[in-house]
């Protein structure tokens, strides 16, 4: 867990990768007992009912449709219905290897957490996942340390929520910089490298599989391992 500066410093932003769980949340329910996973993309307050917008994803027809069913069922959610269905490809063809289909949820607007962290100046910088029972917020603030430390602090009070900060880096200096010069990728390559860097999949543990930056992107499984194993060789071997 990043440790905060005793330091009133000021920055000119930070962004920051949070691991959260909190209680009565349906994405984590479901996702902690039901295969796949979910991206949420914005949860809006409509006629006093969160209103959310997923894409839920799935290795398999099979896989997919036991996720949505168990969302569908879940006592924590009062609506929920399709927006759109497909196959997670380049070609827009069917791939078992990642099947997606985009969701519209409604459920109580006190189970969201999602007001907590916008209201305190956490914006979402990335589509937040949901898997394995935990929810992981990619987001940016332009408050000091000290006070990002405090306000993370009332809304695991206020939420009776965990949130581990899993890091965190100034926006001044930059995403992507780096050993790596990634002027020679294509502009594909390097839009999936850098993804993958930013969301730690080059970590140990990963804190993201392939399959979930292949639904991020829109893009099948292998088509994603493609890309970044010719993005590996390049980069390590410029002639290439």
């Amino acid at each position: 867990m990043t440790q905060f500066s005793s330091v009133d410093e000021q920055v000119e932003g930070s962004r920051l990768q949070l691991d959260i769980w909190h209680p009565d949340c349906w994405t984590l329910e479901v996702t902690d007992s039901a295969p796949g996973g979910l991206l949420g993309h914005g949860v809006f307050a409509i006629d006093g009912k969160a209103t959310g917008r997923f894409t839920a994803y799935g290795r398999s027809v099979d896989e997919l449709e036991t996720l949505v069913d168990a969302i569908d069922a879940s006592p924590l959610t009062d609506d929920v219905w399709e927006a759109d269905q497909h196959y997670a490809t380049d070609a827009g063809t069917p791939d078992p290897e990642n099947v997606t289909t985009g969701l519209v949820v409604q459920y109580e607007l006190t189970k969201s957490i999602n007001d907590a962290l916008v209201s305190r100046g956490f914006i979402p910088d990335e589509p937040v996942r949901m898997t394995g029972g935990r929810e992981y917020w990619t987001v940016v603030n332009h408050e000091d340390r000290a006070t990002i430390g405090d306000r993370l602090e009332e809304i695991r009070e206020e939420n009776s929520a965990e949130i581990t900060v899993e890091s965190m880096r100034s926006l001044h200096g930059g995403l992507t910089s780096g050993v790596f010069r990634t002027d020679c990728l294509s502009k594909r390559q390097r839009e999936v490298f850098e993804l993958a860097r930013t969301r730690q999949y080059y970590t140990w543990p990963r804190e993201v599989t392939a399959a979930e930056l292949a639904a991020e992107l829109g893009i099948s499984e292998a088509t994603l391992l493609e890309h970044l194993r010719k993005a590996e060789a390049k980069l390590l071997d410029p002639g290439t």
